[in-house]
Protein backbone atom coordinates (compact mmCIF):
# COMPACT_ATOMS: atom_id res chain seq x y z
CA UNK A 1 0.00 0.00 0.00
CA UNK A 2 1.06 3.56 -0.53
CA UNK A 3 2.36 5.75 1.90
CA UNK A 4 -0.31 7.79 4.08
CA UNK A 5 -0.91 11.45 2.36
CA UNK A 6 -0.28 14.80 4.21
CA UNK A 7 0.89 17.78 2.01
CA UNK A 8 -0.44 18.78 -1.51
CA UNK A 9 3.53 18.03 -2.09
CA UNK A 10 2.16 13.98 -1.85
CA UNK A 11 -0.93 14.44 -4.01
CA UNK A 12 -0.87 12.12 -7.06
CA UNK A 13 0.02 14.23 -10.98
CA UNK A 14 -2.56 12.29 -12.44
CA UNK A 15 -6.01 13.61 -12.59
CA UNK A 16 -8.90 10.96 -12.91
CA UNK A 17 -11.85 14.12 -13.54
CA UNK A 18 -10.55 15.94 -16.71
CA UNK A 19 -10.62 19.66 -17.81
CA UNK A 20 -13.10 20.57 -20.33
CA UNK A 21 -16.03 20.08 -18.62
CA UNK A 22 -19.00 22.45 -18.23
CA UNK A 23 -18.65 23.96 -14.73
CA UNK A 24 -18.85 27.18 -13.57
CA UNK A 25 -15.55 29.21 -12.88
CA UNK A 26 -14.79 28.92 -9.30
CA UNK A 27 -17.31 25.72 -8.61
CA UNK A 28 -16.68 24.17 -5.22
CA UNK A 29 -18.18 21.01 -6.51
CA UNK A 30 -15.80 20.71 -9.58
CA UNK A 31 -13.01 21.91 -6.98
CA UNK A 32 -13.41 19.48 -4.93
CA UNK A 33 -14.39 16.63 -7.24
CA UNK A 34 -10.54 16.84 -9.07
CA UNK A 35 -8.92 16.71 -5.69
CA UNK A 36 -10.34 13.66 -4.13
CA UNK A 37 -10.73 11.66 -7.29
CA UNK A 38 -6.66 12.34 -7.64
CA UNK A 39 -6.29 10.62 -4.41
CA UNK A 40 -8.87 8.14 -4.92
CA UNK A 41 -6.90 6.97 -8.35
CA UNK A 42 -7.79 4.65 -10.69
CA UNK A 43 -9.67 1.62 -9.10
CA UNK A 44 -12.62 3.93 -8.42
CA UNK A 45 -15.62 3.41 -9.91
CA UNK A 46 -18.06 6.61 -9.78
CA UNK A 47 -21.76 6.90 -8.96
CA UNK A 48 -23.67 10.69 -9.26
CA UNK A 49 -27.02 11.13 -9.11
CA UNK A 50 -29.01 14.43 -10.34
CA UNK A 51 -27.05 17.09 -9.34
CA UNK A 52 -25.14 19.85 -10.80
CA UNK A 53 -21.91 17.30 -10.99
CA UNK A 54 -23.90 15.19 -13.47
CA UNK A 55 -24.41 18.00 -15.91
CA UNK A 56 -21.26 19.38 -16.30
CA UNK A 57 -19.37 16.07 -16.08
CA UNK A 58 -21.45 14.27 -18.19
CA UNK A 59 -21.85 16.13 -21.56
CA UNK A 60 -23.43 13.99 -24.49
CA UNK A 61 -21.37 11.94 -25.55
CA UNK A 62 -18.19 12.28 -23.46
CA UNK A 63 -17.68 12.20 -19.95
CA UNK A 64 -15.08 14.19 -17.73
CA UNK A 65 -14.24 11.05 -15.78
CA UNK A 66 -11.37 8.53 -16.69
CA UNK A 67 -12.94 6.17 -14.59
CA UNK A 68 -16.35 3.87 -14.98
CA UNK A 69 -18.89 6.53 -13.90
CA UNK A 70 -22.42 5.33 -13.83
CA UNK A 71 -25.58 7.88 -12.71
CA UNK A 72 -29.32 6.79 -12.43
CA UNK A 73 -31.82 8.95 -10.22
CA UNK A 74 -31.89 11.43 -8.02
CA UNK A 75 -32.34 9.32 -4.51
CA UNK A 76 -30.22 6.59 -5.40
CA UNK A 77 -26.78 7.34 -4.62
CA UNK A 78 -26.82 5.04 -1.11
CA UNK A 79 -28.49 1.91 -3.27
CA UNK A 80 -26.80 2.16 -6.61
CA UNK A 81 -23.53 2.16 -4.75
CA UNK A 82 -24.49 -0.10 -2.64
CA UNK A 83 -25.41 -2.34 -5.86
CA UNK A 84 -21.84 -1.63 -7.33
CA UNK A 85 -20.19 -2.87 -4.41
CA UNK A 86 -22.12 -5.88 -4.52
CA UNK A 87 -21.22 -6.30 -7.93
CA UNK A 88 -17.49 -6.01 -7.11
CA UNK A 89 -17.87 -8.65 -4.67
CA UNK A 90 -19.50 -11.31 -6.59
CA UNK A 91 -17.35 -10.96 -9.57
CA UNK A 92 -13.93 -11.15 -7.00
CA UNK A 93 -12.78 -6.77 -8.02
CA UNK A 94 -11.05 -4.95 -5.66
CA UNK A 95 -11.60 -0.70 -6.21
CA UNK A 96 -13.19 1.79 -4.52
CA UNK A 97 -16.61 2.40 -4.91
CA UNK A 98 -17.64 6.40 -4.29
CA UNK A 99 -20.75 8.03 -4.70
CA UNK A 100 -20.92 12.43 -5.37
CA UNK A 101 -24.22 13.60 -4.20
CA UNK A 102 -25.45 16.81 -3.78
CA UNK A 103 -26.80 18.66 -0.67
CA UNK A 104 -30.50 18.07 -2.04
CA UNK A 105 -29.42 14.64 -2.99
CA UNK A 106 -28.06 13.81 0.36
CA UNK A 107 -30.11 15.45 3.36
CA UNK A 108 -33.41 15.53 1.46
CA UNK A 109 -34.42 13.10 -1.31
CA UNK A 110 -31.77 10.60 -1.09
CA UNK A 111 -31.74 10.71 2.82
CA UNK A 112 -33.45 7.28 2.63
CA UNK A 113 -31.00 4.83 1.01
CA UNK A 114 -27.74 6.84 2.41
CA UNK A 115 -29.28 5.70 5.63
CA UNK A 116 -29.76 2.33 4.72
CA UNK A 117 -26.21 2.06 3.23
CA UNK A 118 -24.84 3.75 6.60
CA UNK A 119 -26.76 1.44 8.65
CA UNK A 120 -25.68 -1.48 6.92
CA UNK A 121 -22.10 -0.88 7.02
CA UNK A 122 -21.70 -0.97 3.27
CA UNK A 123 -18.07 -0.79 2.05
CA UNK A 124 -18.49 1.93 0.29
CA UNK A 125 -17.45 5.87 0.23
CA UNK A 126 -20.90 8.24 -0.26
CA UNK A 127 -19.39 12.24 -0.71
CA UNK A 128 -21.82 15.32 -0.32
CA UNK A 129 -21.08 18.12 -2.07
CA UNK A 130 -22.38 20.33 -0.27
CA UNK A 131 -23.29 24.15 -2.04
CA UNK A 132 -26.67 24.27 0.12
CA UNK A 133 -29.03 24.71 -2.29
CA UNK A 134 -30.87 22.60 -5.14
CA UNK A 135 -28.38 24.09 -7.59
CA UNK A 136 -28.74 22.48 -11.06
CA UNK A 137 -32.51 23.13 -10.77
CA UNK A 138 -32.85 26.46 -10.22
CA UNK A 139 -31.80 27.24 -7.02
CA UNK A 140 -34.47 26.30 -4.55
CA UNK A 141 -33.77 25.61 -0.56
CA UNK A 142 -32.55 22.16 0.30
CA UNK A 143 -32.62 21.52 4.28
CA UNK A 144 -28.81 22.41 3.91
CA UNK A 145 -29.54 26.08 3.25
CA UNK A 146 -28.33 27.93 6.01
CA UNK A 147 -30.95 30.38 8.06
CA UNK A 148 -31.78 33.52 6.46
CA UNK A 149 -30.64 32.77 2.78
CA UNK A 150 -32.55 33.75 -0.03
CA UNK A 151 -33.16 30.69 -2.79
CA UNK A 152 -35.93 30.57 -5.24
CA UNK A 153 -38.29 29.41 -2.83
CA UNK A 154 -37.18 30.68 0.38
CA UNK A 155 -37.34 34.57 -1.57
CA UNK A 156 -37.05 37.81 0.12
CA UNK A 157 -40.40 40.12 0.78
CA UNK A 158 -42.45 41.88 3.28
CA UNK A 159 -43.68 38.82 5.20
CA UNK A 160 -40.42 36.68 4.95
CA UNK A 161 -36.55 37.24 4.13
CA UNK A 162 -34.98 34.35 2.91
CA UNK A 163 -35.12 30.92 4.73
CA UNK A 164 -36.30 30.88 8.34
CA UNK A 165 -34.61 27.12 9.58
CA UNK A 166 -31.64 26.42 10.91
CA UNK A 167 -29.09 24.07 8.61
CA UNK A 168 -29.86 20.61 9.04
CA UNK A 169 -27.14 18.64 10.62
CA UNK A 170 -26.18 15.81 8.24
CA UNK A 171 -23.31 14.90 10.05
CA UNK A 172 -24.74 13.62 13.57
CA UNK A 173 -27.26 12.11 11.21
CA UNK A 174 -24.62 10.09 9.34
CA UNK A 175 -23.02 9.27 12.77
CA UNK A 176 -26.41 7.84 14.78
CA UNK A 177 -25.81 4.84 12.13
CA UNK A 178 -22.33 4.12 13.61
CA UNK A 179 -19.91 4.43 9.87
CA UNK A 180 -16.72 3.34 10.19
CA UNK A 181 -15.61 6.83 9.47
CA UNK A 182 -17.00 10.75 8.76
CA UNK A 183 -15.95 13.52 8.10
CA UNK A 184 -16.27 17.49 7.30
CA UNK A 185 -14.17 18.96 4.30
CA UNK A 186 -13.19 21.99 3.41
CA UNK A 187 -11.37 23.12 -0.51
CA UNK A 188 -9.83 26.06 1.35
CA UNK A 189 -7.92 24.15 4.16
CA UNK A 190 -6.26 21.78 1.68
CA UNK A 191 -3.73 19.46 4.02
CA UNK A 192 -7.13 18.66 6.32
CA UNK A 193 -9.11 17.65 3.37
CA UNK A 194 -6.01 15.78 2.03
CA UNK A 195 -5.67 13.71 5.06
CA UNK A 196 -9.18 13.16 5.58
CA UNK A 197 -10.16 11.85 1.72
CA UNK A 198 -6.94 9.47 1.98
CA UNK A 199 -7.91 7.97 5.27
CA UNK A 200 -11.58 6.88 3.57
CA UNK A 201 -9.72 5.67 0.49
CA UNK A 202 -7.91 3.32 3.14
CA UNK A 203 -10.74 2.11 5.76
CA UNK A 204 -13.20 -0.12 4.78
CA UNK A 205 -17.06 -0.06 6.14
CA UNK A 206 -19.10 2.71 5.14
CA UNK A 207 -17.46 6.20 5.02
CA UNK A 208 -19.20 9.75 4.77
CA UNK A 209 -16.90 13.17 3.51
CA UNK A 210 -19.05 16.31 3.74
CA UNK A 211 -17.40 19.10 1.91
CA UNK A 212 -18.54 22.68 1.78
CA UNK A 213 -18.72 23.71 -1.71
CA UNK A 214 -19.20 27.03 -2.85
CA UNK A 215 -21.72 28.02 -5.47
CA UNK A 216 -21.13 31.32 -7.61
CA UNK A 217 -24.34 31.70 -8.90
CA UNK A 218 -26.32 30.09 -5.96
CA UNK A 219 -24.35 31.94 -3.55
CA UNK A 220 -24.41 35.47 -5.53
CA UNK A 221 -20.55 35.94 -5.12
CA UNK A 222 -17.63 36.11 -7.84
CA UNK A 223 -16.06 33.13 -9.17
CA UNK A 224 -12.62 34.33 -7.81
CA UNK A 225 -13.95 34.20 -3.89
CA UNK A 226 -14.54 30.30 -3.50
CA UNK A 227 -12.03 29.38 -1.41
CA UNK A 228 -11.66 33.00 0.49
CA UNK A 229 -15.32 31.78 1.61
CA UNK A 230 -14.82 28.15 2.34
CA UNK A 231 -12.13 29.41 4.61
CA UNK A 232 -14.14 32.31 6.24
CA UNK A 233 -17.27 30.29 6.41
CA UNK A 234 -14.93 28.18 9.00
CA UNK A 235 -13.32 31.35 10.61
CA UNK A 236 -17.12 32.42 11.63
CA UNK A 237 -17.97 28.97 12.99
CA UNK A 238 -20.43 28.22 10.18
CA UNK A 239 -18.45 25.36 8.68
CA UNK A 240 -16.73 23.31 11.51
CA UNK A 241 -13.77 20.84 10.49
CA UNK A 242 -14.05 17.55 12.54
CA UNK A 243 -14.02 13.84 12.47
CA UNK A 244 -15.95 11.25 14.18
CA UNK A 245 -13.75 7.22 13.94
CA UNK A 246 -14.01 4.78 16.81
CA UNK A 247 -16.84 6.39 18.34
CA UNK A 248 -15.42 9.97 19.08
CA UNK A 249 -15.66 13.01 17.09
CA UNK A 250 -12.47 14.96 16.79
CA UNK A 251 -11.78 18.54 15.66
CA UNK A 252 -9.50 18.59 13.02
CA UNK A 253 -8.68 22.69 12.73
CA UNK A 254 -10.21 25.25 15.33
CA UNK A 255 -9.99 28.94 14.73
CA UNK A 256 -7.59 30.84 17.14
CA UNK A 257 -10.73 33.34 17.19
CA UNK A 258 -14.62 33.66 16.03
CA UNK A 259 -14.91 36.34 13.43
CA UNK A 260 -18.37 37.92 13.28
CA UNK A 261 -20.85 36.06 11.09
CA UNK A 262 -20.94 39.13 8.97
CA UNK A 263 -17.30 38.56 7.17
CA UNK A 264 -18.55 35.90 5.74
CA UNK A 265 -22.19 36.75 4.62
CA UNK A 266 -21.70 40.23 3.59
CA UNK A 267 -19.79 39.04 0.03
CA UNK A 268 -22.87 36.80 -1.06
CA UNK A 269 -25.82 38.11 -2.57
CA UNK A 270 -28.03 35.47 -0.87
CA UNK A 271 -27.65 37.21 2.49
CA UNK A 272 -27.47 41.16 1.42
CA UNK A 273 -31.23 41.77 2.32
CA UNK A 274 -30.79 40.04 6.56
CA UNK A 275 -31.37 42.30 8.88
CA UNK A 276 -30.11 42.82 12.29
CA UNK A 277 -32.67 40.94 14.31
CA UNK A 278 -32.04 37.95 12.21
CA UNK A 279 -27.89 38.78 11.85
CA UNK A 280 -28.13 38.59 15.86
CA UNK A 281 -30.00 35.24 15.64
CA UNK A 282 -27.59 33.64 13.24
CA UNK A 283 -24.81 34.50 15.68
CA UNK A 284 -26.19 33.27 18.65
CA UNK A 285 -26.79 30.04 17.19
CA UNK A 286 -23.41 30.02 16.00
CA UNK A 287 -22.00 31.09 19.51
CA UNK A 288 -24.09 27.92 20.63
CA UNK A 289 -22.58 25.46 17.80
CA UNK A 290 -19.06 26.76 18.76
CA UNK A 291 -19.40 25.93 21.95
CA UNK A 292 -20.72 22.31 20.92
CA UNK A 293 -17.72 22.07 19.24
CA UNK A 294 -14.84 23.37 21.22
CA UNK A 295 -16.30 24.02 24.31
CA UNK A 296 -14.27 21.54 26.08
CA UNK A 297 -10.78 22.75 24.25
CA UNK A 298 -11.48 26.43 24.39
CA UNK A 299 -12.90 29.24 26.71
CA UNK A 300 -16.32 30.25 25.04
CA UNK A 301 -15.64 32.83 22.31
CA UNK A 302 -16.99 36.31 22.35
CA UNK A 303 -19.53 36.91 20.21
CA UNK A 304 -20.04 39.82 17.71
CA UNK A 305 -24.11 40.55 17.56
CA UNK A 306 -23.20 43.96 15.78
CA UNK A 307 -21.21 47.05 16.19
CA UNK A 308 -23.71 48.86 17.90
CA UNK A 309 -23.72 46.97 20.84
CA UNK A 310 -21.00 44.94 23.08
CA UNK A 311 -19.92 41.73 22.33
CA UNK A 312 -21.96 39.44 24.18
CA UNK A 313 -20.69 35.94 25.93
CA UNK A 314 -22.94 33.65 25.25
CA UNK A 315 -23.74 30.87 28.31
CA UNK A 316 -25.92 28.04 27.71
CA UNK A 317 -26.42 24.48 26.88
CA UNK A 318 -24.53 22.95 23.63
CA UNK A 319 -27.64 23.69 20.80
CA UNK A 320 -29.21 20.41 19.82
CA UNK A 321 -28.40 19.69 16.21
CA UNK A 322 -25.70 21.69 15.25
Amino acid sequence: MSEEMATIKDMPNNDYFLSGHGACPGCGVAIAVKNIMRILGPDTTVYVPASCLIVFSALYPTSAFRNPFLFTAFENTGAVITGIKAAQRRRGVQGNVVGFAGDGGTFDIGLQAMSGAAERGEDVLYVCLDNEAYMNTGIQRSGATPFGAWTTTSPVGKVRQGKRQMKKDIMDIVIANQPAYAATLSIAHFSDFIKKVDKAKRMKGFRFLHVLTPCVPGWKTESIRSVELARLAVETGMWTLYEWEFGEARSTYRPKEMRPVTDYLMPQGRFRHMSKDDLNLLQRWLCEKWYYHYGHEVEQPVCHINHEEKPMHFDGDPLHGV
